[in-house]
């Protein structure tokens, strides 16, 4: 980051039902921050039928130790420089809280205020090879529409070999929560995405 130049501003935006994208997102934070980033962490709202929430222990218990997490809210997309988007897949498509966020937004999208950011994605599915990629490209297909900046973390550091996609950080959440290679691959690939934000930012600002 160039001297006299504000921090990059990154929102991280998730959904969670027991823990593991929040986790995965609390990482992603640590990597932003340590890049030098100022970043809003932010939960967006839970949809489903408290009967179907009070069914899973699990997800009631994880509901109620987030309770201090702020919501997603449109001023933070309209902050950020750069969003980073966390999921679980559901049949290899974002899940429904998350696209009743995303799909509450087309006044911002209207008015120009979501184009020339960069975005990512993170995700996890209970099984391997349960829609992971596919969930990734899939919000994809809404940064193009909203003429975002895609930064995937690709294999531009050696974790990215051993945690395996080059989409988002993902993680098989029937193997128990994410272990230290997948952690490091979240904070990887967001303090790739601040970098990418920061050298745009820069080039932008030599425009005349």
């Amino acid at each position: 980051m160039e001297t006299g130049q504000r921090p990059v501003h990154v929102a991280i935006i998730y959904y969670s039902s027991t823990g593991t994208l929040h986790t995965l997102a609390r990482a992603a934070a640590e990597g932003a921050e340590k890049a030098g980033a100022e970043v809003r962490l932010r939960k967006v709202a839970e949809t489903a039928p408290p009967e179907a929430v009070a069914a899973r222990p699990e997800w009631a218990q994880h509901l109620e130790d987030t309770a201090g997490v702020a919501l997603a809210a449109h001023d933070d997309l309209e902050w950020a420089d750069a969003v980073l988007f966390g999921t679980p897949t559901r049949f290899g498509n974002p899940c429904s809280q998350l696209r009743a966020f995303i799909d509450s937004t087309g006044p911002l999208w209207f008015h120009g205020k979501l184009a020339d950011k960069v975005y990512s994605a993170f995700t996890a599915s209970n099984t391997a090879h349960g829609g992971q990629e596919s969930t990734l490209l899939a919000l994809a297909n809404t940064f193009c529409h909203w003429g975002g900046i895609i930064v995937p973390p690709g294999y531009t550091d050696p974790v990215q070999f051993q945690s395996g996609n080059p989409y988002g950080t993902s993680h098989v959440a029937g193997d128990g929560p994410p272990g230290e290679v997948i952690l490091q691959a979240a904070r990887h690939q967001a303090r790739r995405v601040v970098e990418t934000t920061a050298a745009l930012t820069a080039g932008r600002a030599r425009l005349p």
